[in-house]
């Protein structure tokens, strides 16, 4: 087995990016990276140097001097074999997956079809990862590069060398991408089979389901409330935006990692409610469409029947949350196969909220 397994930095790249890994801790030398210090090797006939001799071509010994100035803090330390990859050029074909993130409708159809979604920021990545999320590859600004050294170790760890680590400055990342890059990295990764419905709503008491919402932020939004406020699934309907779009997934704040999501209905159902509400009745759910009607209930009626006696004929054991798109609302179609409509009791003549404010209120109203 070798002695090292290094990280190789593509040169020429000395000066910022080297420095950069030496003052995290890495072991730099001749292009390679080692988060580990080089140990003894019983095949090294060397006396000037402690490294193996499994290091590569072209990898010439280091001095103990330049050794003891890179060393690292005393303790055992986890082997790194990835890829750390300067770009030269924003054209460069294997950081095709970040180009033009800003065109909503092209990455919406690109993204699932290539199977991969793009994860924005730190937070984001590391919620991914902790969900057992595959990386494909990173996209990071230079000067992030120490901030995330750990997060390279648990890659290294979990998913091997295989995963390259592009490292660019932060105008060709503007470039690239379309837009000023605040979080420093970016990370695209594998999209995995969704469950069922019947699945995730098994042992579920509370669900929500997004309806043709088609903004990401209030579809990030709405996956944050869900998270935080113990909701158990959220089931989201074909025509609405895509929870692992960059911008949903980021306002989430990684938690679409982590709340148990799927799809409901077939991809051309433009009547979901239909046959899902169906399937939710089936479950056990009470339905409730988030809407302003004439047979509405008020949100307190609906929370009195939630704690109401199991014995009282009114009792809501297991609850479906509907709500709409922005600014229409859900369809009359949903509103109709619904079991209860139910509004929010608003002052000063304001009729309605965004969906990101009303689903956080029916959640927080609903929680157990």
């Amino acid at each position: 087995m070798p002695i090292y397994t290094g990280v190789r930095v593509q040169l020429p790249f000395r000066t910022q990016l080297e420095e950069a890994l030496e003052s995290k801790g890495f072991f730099v030398f001749q292009g390679h990276v080692s988060s580990h210090r080089p140990r003894p090797s019983a095949r090294c006939g060397c006396a000037r140097c402690d490294v193996g001799p499994n290091l590569g071509p072209g990898v010439a010994h280091k001095s103990r001097s330049a050794q003891a100035a890179t060393s690292i803090p005393s303790g055992p330390q986890e082997r790194v074999a990835m890829q750390f990859i300067p770009i030269d050029s924003i054209h460069d074909e294997r950081v095709d997956a970040y180009v033009n993130l800003t065109e909503l409708q092209l990455r919406n159809r690109l993204e699932p079809e290539r199977g991969l979604f793009i994860a924005e920021s730190p937070k984001v990545i590391a919620r991914a990862l902790a969900a057992h999320r595959e990386p494909i590859s990173l996209l990071v600004e230079r000067s992030w590069i120490d901030d995330m050294a750990e997060m390279f170790h648990d890659i290294d760890k979990r998913w091997g060398s295989d995963i390259p680590v592009y490292i660019a400055s932060q105008e060709q990342l503007k470039q690239l991408t379309g837009y000023r890059l605040h979080r420093g990295a970016l990370s695209a990764m594998r999209r995995w089979p969704l469950p069922r419905v019947e699945d995730i709503c098994r042992d579920a008491r509370r669900v929500a389901i997004m309806e043709n919402i088609v903004d990401h932020t209030n579809v990030g939004a709405l996956m944050r409330s869900a998270a935080a406020l113990d909701v158990d699934a959220v089931l989201v309907t074909p025509s609405c935006g895509d929870p692992l779009y960059r911008r949903a997934a980021r306002v989430s704040m990684g938690t679409v990692f982590q709340i148990p999501w799927t799809r409901i209905g077939s991809d051309h159902d433009h009547d979901w409610a239909k046959e899902g509400v169906a399937r939710l009745h089936e479950l056990g759910f009470v339905t409730a469409a988030m809407a302003l009607d004439d047979d509405s209930i008020s949100l307190d009626e609906l929370v009195g029947r939630l704690h109401a006696p199991q014995v009282d004929a009114r009792h809501i054991e297991r609850l479906a949350l509907i709500f709409g798109t922005e600014g229409d609302g859900l369809s009359k179609r949903t509103i109709a196969h619904a079991d209860l409509t139910v509004k929010i009791p608003m002052g000063h003549d304001v009729d309605s909220l965004n969906v990101a404010a009303s689903s956080a209120v029916a959640f927080y109203a609903t929680r157990p």
